[in-house]
């Protein structure tokens, strides 16, 4: 009685639960206790078991492209809600919280910038924007982004963190845009526009069966759950062990599905050799 009084009142904590200097936070993987100057210069990556943590849209710009050259570009394109779709929470609600949230529009952002002053055409999903799903607005801004790399002959990069596959709330108006996005790379791909698709953790559903798997590169972070249907559904399916690692980036690397597995820190780097690599020029 005395001891959960204690825990009651606040008096007894868990070496666990015990609060942290600031300087210190626990990596959300491993639980070691990590030092955050150390995770923020890893670009948030564990130092210890090298987890790649979610970050958003705007952290990836900074990341991937040259300081100040991203210009975002179809801004004004909002989801609605056209069929009026209500679950545990209204569609319209869920988007109007997931945009007070993230301060995007949508779910996914594109424009144009540099990467090693080489223009591009730059696109990301969030995924705490609804999971990243596709509605029909991600897939338009896709398929915008796409012709904007097509008109002015420039690469397309993508980052996909697409967890939530395509959005069903959007019904048929969401799978549509497998198609829609589809069709418009293999454009770019008839015009050798150069295209490349990195994955991030998750990249599933109807994201990874359309634009996220048709780079002509496609890259990953090490750990990132790539697939269609998640390994529980597939595993109650077969009835039976999947194998370790399965979905997992360094798997499929194995496997042939990816051309490299590269840390956050080398992305630019490498996405830079491989664009040097690719031009025409």
């Amino acid at each position: 009685m005395v001891w959960s009084g204690f825990k009651k009142l606040g008096l007894y904590k868990k070496k666990d639960e015990e609060e942290l200097d600031e300087r210190w936070m626990r990596c959300g993987k491993c639980n070691e206790v990590i030092y955050k100057q150390d995770f923020q210069d890893l670009l948030e990556v564990c130092p210890e078991c090298s987890f790649h943590k979610t970050i958003s849209a705007g952290k990836r710009i900074e990341v991937m492209l040259d300081d100040g050259s991203f210009e975002e570009l179809f801004r004004d394109l909002m989801p609605v809600d056209p069929l009026e779709f209500n679950g545990k929470k209204p569609y319209q609600k869920r988007i109007e919280d997931a945009q007070v949230t993230t301060g995007m529009s949508s779910a996914c952002v594109v424009g144009t910038g540099r990467i090693d002053g080489r223009e591009v055409a730059f696109g990301v999903t969030d995924p705490k924007f609804l999971m990243g799903s596709m509605g029909s607005v991600v897939g338009e801004k896709i398929c915008r982004i796409a012709e904007t790399a097509l008109e002015r002959r420039i690469p397309m990069v993508f980052v996909s963190g697409s967890g939530g596959g395509a959005r069903m709330d959007e019904g048929m108006f969401s799978l549509m845009q497998m198609a829609k996005t589809s069709a418009a790379l293999s454009r770019l791909h008839e015009a050798n526009v150069v295209y490349v698709s990195i994955l991030t953790h998750p990249t599933m559903g109807g994201a990874m069966a359309s634009f996220a798997a048709l780079g002509d590169f496609i890259l990953a972070e090490p750990g990132a759950l790539v697939g269609f249907a998640g390994p529980s559904v597939i595993k109650q399916t077969i009835h039976g062990e999947l194998p370790k690692g399965f979905q997992r980036s360094e798997f499929l690397m194995q496997k042939g599905f990816l051309d490299m597995v590269v840390e956050r820190s080398e992305m630019k780097p490498a996405v830079s050799k491989l664009l040097c690599y690719s031009d025409p020029k």
